[in-house]
């Protein structure tokens, strides 16, 4: 049978051209049409509607930006929504809070649907090569069909438990990124700002015990100041702000946190959403201001 796949986004794009390419019948469908095109060239179809994936697919992956837009292509709140859930299954891979997944799973099953969460750990270039990592949660016969699909697109997934037990894990794991990134761009801009050789520091950086494949990865991006995205500054904030709102829910101190909050905010007010999360080296320039050490200012930008 085929599976349907809606969010063709930065991640959802090759996320789903990595299933057709491994043969598997899929109806794809996304606001902007024309981020279908490449899937459809990988011959997977493409649907005029999320009503039409939900009617030629029995299982429908969600790979969507925020709640609204969940609620939006499954129709939540209307009477479409039983029609579309009855027999079918939603995976939901989007990071959204845990408090919404797990009111979402009640509705679905009541609809006569099934219900399993399966975010991922990983950015676009993982995404691409297919290493992504994943967190499944609910009930194992339903999991049981959901895990064969992930295959083609994470090196490795993890149960952990009934909803929302896996939004809740890749909120953790997102700590660790978020705090992880900022401190590498931080010791990035500290280096800079002392007039250092950037690419000597990071050679230093990747040649002892806290290297990794993150700073490996955005290590190059912040010495050629390639803003490209990865993942997405704006999408960053997201998630530092579902990760507040369950630490504060929780009576959790989340300090770390909160600091990097404060600076992608900044560097989407300034204009940077777009952009990679590495990004947040414009919220740092800004609140230092000025020129660096060596009398020089980053190549293309005014420091105010």
């Amino acid at each position: 049978m085929r599976v349907g796949f809606v969010g063709l986004g930065v991640m959802g794009r090759p996320m789903a051209l990595n299933l057709a390419r491994a043969g598997i019948p899929l109806v794809v469908w996304n606001r902007t049409l024309e981020r279908c095109a490449p899937l459809s060239e990988a011959g997977a179809e493409v649907a005029a509607s999320p009503a039409e994936v939900f009617e030629r697919a029995d299982t429908v992956l969600l790979m969507l930006a925020d709640e609204a837009a969940v609620d939006a292509v499954l129709g939540r709140g209307t009477p479409a929504f039983g029609t579309r859930l009855a027999g079918r299954t939603v995976v939901h891979m989007g990071t959204t809070s845990a408090e919404y997944s797990a009111a979402l799973e009640k509705d679905v099953r009541a609809a006569g649907g099934a219900y399993a969460e399966a975010p991922v750990s990983g950015s676009r270039v993982p995404a691409e090569q297919g290493e992504l990592v994943a967190m499944l949660a609910g009930e194992d016969s339903v999991l049981a069909d959901v895990r064969p699909l992930l295959a083609p697109m994470c090196r490795e997934s993890f149960d952990c438990g009934p909803v929302p037990g896996a939004l809740l894990m890749k909120l953790a794991v997102n700590i660790f990124l978020i705090t992880q990134v900022t401190g590498l761009t931080e010791a990035f801009h500290f280096a800079d700002r002392h007039g250092l050789d950037r690419a000597r520091f990071l050679d230093v950086l990747d040649a002892g015990p806290m290297a990794s494949s993150v700073s490996r990865m955005k290590a190059p991006k912040l010495l050629a100041r390639d803003f490209a995205v990865q993942a997405a500054a704006t999408d960053v904030l997201k998630n530092n702000r579902l990760i507040a709102e369950a630490a504060r829910a929780a009576g959790v101190a989340s300090p770390l946190l909160d600091v990097c909050h404060a600076l992608f905010e900044e560097t989407v007010t300034g204009g940077h959403g777009d952009e990679d999360m590495v990004a947040v080296l414009r919220a740092l320039e800004a609140r230092t201001g000025g020129a660096r050490a060596d009398g020089a200012r980053p190549p293309g930008d005014v420091i105010v």
